[in-house]
């Protein structure tokens, strides 16, 4: 071998191994920020979480992303076809990263004069989508790869396609394809029709631009765009392409679940969210069996805002001219009168409905609108329950064994308050009855009868009595504590009037039944 030859063999390899060396240096630099293995294996795409009445149905969903995880072999063997076909037609010969997809991209580029051709596989896409950002660097491209052949080394083709089409965004909120197919057509993946398959394939490149709610126009231009690609990779035929690229696009947008209960829901995700974290909420994919009757929860609506109504137009027609303020909305100068419209506020009410025996809570409405006010009336609300609260003192009365014929005059009495200050309770309807029966006076809700009650018992023994029975909000042991001064929920009021029916033995108010992670595992059960 001459000295020019060896000089030139001995450059090669030297060259060699500076080349191998400096690859070896940029695997392991780029390595330190790729996914480990663990990450790779344990890929878990966001889920909805969904909370089901007692029937199981869906009363509200949350999500960060909507997705539905849907297997492969659930989906149409077009759509898979179309997203091979449009995203990465080598997608079988390569191993993560296409060579020849990246040189043919470069050319058709370079002659175009812009960017009309991606290089990147559907194995880079999943890994830019699963691990990486969207900047565009040369070192987010370069980890891209390397992460696609990581990912090809973990998983099976079927196994990618599968986890690409649950991961993807095709717009309007929808993640996955099962999510998409809802979103923009209301059926199942499993529906869809050659001509579906291709729009939501089209989306993925851009999903507002192309979304067929917002540019109908550009939406089916696309469709048509990805059919030709099935006709070029052999799945259909040209004839069958171009018949299919002259049909309608057939929408039939589906909005979900509109939300149902919504106060009592809310009360599901705020205790979800303390319970397992904000990310196991809007992500874990839980399921949520409570205990709401749908039908009942309706019917308990229709109840309380009718009369709600009700007592609304009976406040507006009680009111008189000169005892309210008046706000001008139209002045009418040809007729010399002044047109007025009044503004009330909107009467709130509350209404819980709970089995006596089991606690279940089987319709909760804490307000006219959730929309307007989250304010839950029925468990945030503090109001004085006035006579409702007079059972209770009946209650501790007769466990101190006082008779409900037992004798107690109903007559004018006069106490004074920790300060001095007198108080001279009287009846509703200003009336003394005289002499009656326990039985009379809890029947008719006679005041002083309560208050005459309660001074033979003292104060305390009917605030503890309440408290025993499921109030838990403090009440003063004073002498107008007899007709129901003291703040108390509406739930409080129901989990305590539920004793009675239940004879005499309480239970604590229950609305979860069951909750389940994405798997079927019971995380808790009551």
């Amino acid at each position: 071998m001459g000295p020019r030859k060896s000089y030139l063999v001995g450059a090669a390899v030297i060259l060699f191994f500076v080349v191998l060396a400096a690859s070896i240096k940029t695997y392991h630099v780029y390595q330190r920020g790729l996914p480990s293995l663990e990450e790779l294996h344990n890929i878990e795409p966001s889920l909805i979480t969904k909370i089901y009445s007692s029937d199981e149905q869906i009363l509200q969903e949350f999500y960060s992303e909507r997705r539905i995880l849907t297997p492969l072999n659930k989906m149409p063997r077009y759509l898979i076809e179309a997203l091979i076909a449009t995203e990465d037609n080598r997608f079988y010969e390569h191993w993560g990263v296409d060579l020849f997809g990246i040189a043919r991209a470069f050319i058709t580029n370079l002659f175009k004069g812009r960017i009309v051709q991606g290089g990147s596989t559907i194995t880079q896409q999943l890994a830019r989508t699963l691990f990486l950002t969207r900047e565009k660097t040369l070192t987010r491209k370069i980890k891209e790869g390397l992460t696609a052949i990581k990912i090809e080394r973990s998983y099976s083709k079927d196994e990618i396609l599968e986890l690409y089409l649950n991961q993807s965004y095709f717009g309007r909120g929808a993640y996955g394809i099962q999510s998409a197919a809802l979103t923009y057509f209301g059926k199942e993946v499993d529906s869809l029709t050659l001509s579906d398959c291709a729009l939501l394939i089209g989306l993925l490149r851009a999903p507002n631009r192309y979304s067929p709610l917002i540019s109908p126009q550009l939406a089916q231009g696309r469709r048509n765009v990805v059919l030709e690609n099935l006709a070029d990779y052999g799945t259909i035929t040209e004839k069958q392409a171009d018949s299919l690229q002259k049909l309608d696009l057939a929408i039939n947008p589906s909005i979900g679940p509109g939300g149902e209960a919504p106060y009592f829901t809310e009360m599901v995700r705020q205790y979800l969210e303390d319970k397992y974290g904000e990310a196991a909420l809007y992500s874990g994919g839980l399921s949520v069996y409570t205990t709401l009757n749908l039908e009942l929860q309706k019917k308990a609506d229709s109840a309380l805002y009718t009369q709600l109504d009700l007592l609304q137009k009976q406040m507006e027609n009680t009111h008189s001219l000169r005892d309210q303020n008046y706000t001008v909305a139209l002045v009418d100068t040809g007729a010399g009168k002044l047109k007025t419209k009044r503004e009330y506020k909107k009467i709130q009410g509350a209404l819980v409905a709970m089995d006596n025996q089991t606690g279940d809570l089987l319709a909760l409405t804490g307000g006219r609108d959730f929309v307007e006010t989250k304010f839950n009336r029925a468990i945030q609300a503090l109001r004085q329950p006035g006579s409702a609260f007079k059972p209770f003192v009946y209650a501790a009365a007769i466990d101190e064994g006082f008779k409900p014929t037992d004798i107690f005059y109903d007559t004018p009495i006069v106490l004074t308050d920790g300060t001095g200050k007198e108080w001279k309770p009287n009846n509703f309807d200003r009336e003394f009855r005289g002499p009656v029966t326990l039985r009379e006076g809890l029947q008719d809700s006679r005041n002083l009868v309560a208050i005459k009650l309660l001074q033979k018992i003292g104060e305390q023994k009917a605030v503890d009595y309440a408290h025993k029975m499921g109030i838990r909000s403090d009440l003063l042991a004073v002498p107008s504590i007899a007709i129901g001064t003291s703040e108390v929920t509406l739930l409080e009021m129901t989990q305590a009037f539920s004793v009675f029916p239940n004879q005499g033995i309480k239970v604590e108010p229950r609305y979860i039944l069951k909750v389940t992670d994405r798997y079927g595992n019971i995380l808790e059960e009551n």
